[in-house]
């Protein structure tokens, strides 16, 4: 798997046990606390391992630091984050690169195993499957209303806390399963990323939005505007694809295209196995719900927002 699919990582079969997992990202600063910065930026990295169905295996930093402009301990408060995330993980830190930037930057080249028969994409959903979120999302409108001053201390630690927990428990449960797709929440947003399950599988999906968890206090502050603009982007770029309940609050249906930073996984499964795994889940301290349903093939992919 490479660059013909929209997946989360590649992945390239050594043989017929195992095959690697690929993948990289990084960020710029999403909160004022470095520490807070990097768990957040190595969680997010990580994240695609775990939505491929594989366990993560060696990291490398990548960092971009504004040497002239920031004090070194803010550099190294991050990277002790990610290391610490990293170790949470289970993987090996094993080198990475830096270089001077006008802007701070920091994230993961990480490389995962799985067995090739194991392996879990973003299209092969099936009719009849539900589709459970492991993680409440409207992380994109609360990092703009803590921007704008607007978010209570209890609202950034709750959106911290989300962004920073890794997807590792989650992927242990649904091993358990018979997961047909899986991928994980990101700048897309829950209907971009669903809607990518839906056109990669040729299926037509169906999201109860009432059904999915949201941050505490996050429908006020997107009443009250503090929508980024990419959740506006998402929507505009999908929307041939989309059909939304007209009656549908326009602030819930901003924060369907909400942006997320370290979201959940999206997983596709048999409707019989969805609230067992759900149920296991919750044991593990993880808000997931089945937010969704995979109604009937379709020939390019579609979408209802109800």
């Amino acid at each position: 798997m490479g660059l013909d699919t929209p997946d989360d990582a590649g992945v390239f079969r050594l043989n017929s046990n195992t095959a690697l997992i690929q993948t990289l990202d990084f960020l710029t600063p999403i909160t004022d606390d470095p520490y807070e910065f990097g768990q957040i930026a190595a969680a997010n990295s990580l994240s695609d391992v775990y939505a491929m169905g594989g366990k993560p295996l060696t990291v490398m930093n990548i960092v971009c630091f504004p040497s002239c402009d920031l004090d070194e301990d803010i550099l190294a408060q991050t990277l002790k984050g990610g290391q610490d995330k990293i170790n949470e993980s289970g993987a090996i830190l094993v080198g990475g690169h830096s270089v001077d930037d006008a802007e701070f930057k920091y994230g993961l080249s990480v490389t995962g195993i799985v067995h090739p028969e194991k392996v879990l994409t973003n299209c092969r959903a099936q009719v009849g499957d539900d589709i459970i979120l492991t993680k409440p999302i409207g992380t994109g409108i609360m990092s703009t209303a803590i921007k704008a001053k607007l978010a209570g201390k209890k609202n950034i630690q709750e959106s911290v806390a989300v962004m920073s927990m890794l997807n590792r428990s989650a992927a242990r449960v649904m091993k358990d399963f018979d997961v047909h797709a899986c991928t994980d929440v990101t700048g897309f947003g829950l209907g971009g990323h669903i809607l990518e399950m839906a056109k990669g599988s040729l299926k037509h999906v169906t999201l109860y939005s009432d059904k999915v968890p949201l941050l505490e206090d996050v429908m006020m502050f997107a009443s009250m505007g503090m929508v980024p603009a990419g959740a506006h982007k998402n929507r505009a770029f999908f929307k041939d694809l989309i059909q939304v309940e007209p009656t549908m609050d326009r602030a819930l249906l901003d924060l369907m295209f909400d942006p997320q930073t370290s979201g959940g996984l999206l997983i596709s499964l048999k409707k019989q196995d969805a609230e067992p795994c759900v149920a296991q889940m919750e044991k593990k301290g993880i808000n997931a719900r089945i937010i969704g349903e995979v109604i009937r093939d379709s020939t390019k992919g579609f979408l209802d927002i109800i």
